[in-house]
């Protein structure tokens, strides 16, 4: 439906596909499920490599520990966690799954889920603005990131500026969300139609 929104997907096409809905649950949303699921990686990769693999206790309970974890968002689902597994019984000295090894695929997970984050706000700034959307800090780029993709979602700029500032605005003697969304694009040399474009 987003991409139906942004102009990128046929309605039509949907409509015809959208005769049924089914929500599946994400892995962060269905913690008490990942120490099964884990259970099941490690056989798979075990018929998979035909070769017996284990964690150690207490690296088992670290990547426990950390897969349960509410800020381990997981943003690849379950691809995320059976790659995890996998890598980590693949590169098992003898069939076993050190805390070393966990520390050290915790920590690769978090970069790559960090700079993929960064790295999506990037994308879609660069292809608007080309090499400017280097002098970008941070901190505005994912805020600008989120109002283009508002913009995009938005049939008009009033639209836009209704969602963007609906909190804001009860607080305020004017309620011109057009104008307020047209000054903060013009800060990053935007305008609507370059947007929506």
């Amino acid at each position: 439906m987003r991409l139906t929104a942004e102009g990128r997907f046929r309605p039509d096409l949907l409509a015809r596909l959208n005769m049924w809905r089914f929500r599946l649950p994400a892995l962060r949303e269905r913690r008490e499920d990942i120490e099964a699921n884990l259970i099941y990686e490690l056989a798979r990769a075990e018929r998979e490599l035909a070769a017996q693999v284990g964690f150690n206790t207490d690296a088992r309970d670290l990547y426990l520990r950390f897969a349960r974890d509410p800020a381990t968002l997981w943003p690849g689902n379950f691809r995320d966690f059976g790659s995890s597994i996998r890598r980590l019984c693949t590169l098992a000295p003898r069939g076993r799954i050190t805390r070393a090894m966990v520390e050290e695929e915790i920590e690769g997970l978090r970069e790559g889920w960090q700079g993929a984050d960064a790295d999506d706000d990037y994308r879609l700034l660069a292809d608007i603005l080309g090499d400017a959307a280097a002098a970008i800090d941070p901190f505005d780029r994912v805020q600008l990131s989120e109002v283009v993709r508002t913009c995009r979602r938005s049939s008009s700029l009033s639209d836009a500026g209704r969602q963007l500032f609906s909190v804001s605005r009860k607080q305020r003697k004017t309620t011109n969300d057009a104008d307020r969304l047209r000054k903060y694009l013009q800060r990053f040399g935007l305008e609507w139609a370059t947007l929506i474009g």
